[in-house]
């Protein structure tokens, strides 16, 4: 009898559990659904609509286009911004290729040159004003940082003599691209930067006193010692770095509108261009969801890194 009633009572609380989870959970949901899943598939049924109803026209438009494309209608001033989407992956991959390394490098050095230096909190400020800034601000001092009048990198090649870099980088193709990708070191270090430093003090710190007791260098410690332990950390910037690089948009919109002549467009900014500037919605769709699927590729390997090392802590 008594085993009868707690059975009950027992399922009861089991459904009050339930409908509390489910009450709570559901504002959520419709929210999620409402502004993330279905613009995701809006999206990506706008990328299949065509002209004459639907196929893969847009994505094969996309992906073989190899000059500017006649239906990419845009103003006299920007003809020259029309380049093939391919372009800009390559541009993307380039950035990440420079990007990833300075930012991850600058950030780990000064979070451990830094780590328990008197004033130290004052530098690092300075280093995290780049993430606190706007990135249309941060897109127009790149701007004129490389301006041939007056910006700091112009005069400082002029000053070492090297005359050929003195100008405005950002107005030729051969450095428009390399100029963005090293201006925007400043404005995501300082992400780096946190995140190593919030790394460091939970280092056990037995391990590097050990090591300078047996005679270990400075650098001996920071390669054998300090990477190793850092390596959750470095997994967060490397993926997050990456992602920032492959959606990159305002920084270029501001700076040079993917110009001159494409040199430094990226596929945000050919998505925006195909959207906003040729209404073309079936293209910028496409580009979309191209540029969503590349995204997926770190996410991927970021969650497998995840679940890898919850594995390892059990």
């Amino acid at each position: 009898m008594f085993r009868g009633i707690w059975r009950r009572s027992s399922r009861k609380r089991g459904r009050s559990k339930k409908a509390i989870i489910i009450t709570f959970l559901l504002p959520e949901l419709i929210l999620l659904l409402t502004f993330v899943l279905t613009p995701i598939v809006g999206t990506f049924v706008i990328s299949f609509q065509t002209d004459n109803g639907y196929g893969p026209d847009n994505y094969y438009k996309v992906i073989t286009e190899t000059s500017p494309d006649k239906a990419l209608v845009l103003p006299k001033n920007i003809e020259s911004l029309r380049p093939p989407p391919w372009g800009a992956l390559i541009h993307n991959i380039v950035w990440v290729l420079i990007h990833l390394p300075l930012v991850v490098f600058l950030g780990l050095a000064l979070a451990y040159l830094l780590h328990e230096v008197k004033g130290s909190s004052i530098v690092k400020t300075i280093i995290f004003l780049g993430m606190v800034i706007p990135m249309i601000v941060g897109g127009l001092l790149i701007r004129f940082m490389y301006d041939g009048t007056l910006g700091v990198v112009p005069l400082l090649f002029k000053t070492l003599g090297i005359n050929s870099l003195a100008k405005t980088w950002t107005n030729y193709p051969q450095t428009a691209l390399i100029s963005l990708i090293l201006g925007s070191v400043w404005l995501w270090t300082g992400f780096s930067l946190t995140v190593y430093s919030a790394a460091f003090e939970s280092l056990p710190k037995s391990y590097i006193e050990a090591a300078k007791i047996d005679g270990a260098s400075g650098l001996q410690i920071f390669f054998k010692i300090v990477i190793p332990l850092l390596r959750h950390a470095t997994i967060v910037v490397v993926v997050m770095t990456m992602l920032w690089d492959l959606k990159i948009f305002d920084i270029v919109y501001v700076s040079t509108l993917g110009g001159p002549g494409g040199s430094s467009n990226v596929m945000a900014l050919v998505m925006y261009l195909y959207f906003a500037r040729a209404l073309d919605y079936g293209r910028s769709a496409a580009t979309a969801v191209i540029l969503a699927l590349i995204t997926l590729i770190p996410g991927a390997w970021f969650i497998k890194q995840v679940v890898k090392s919850g594995k390892e802590k059990r």
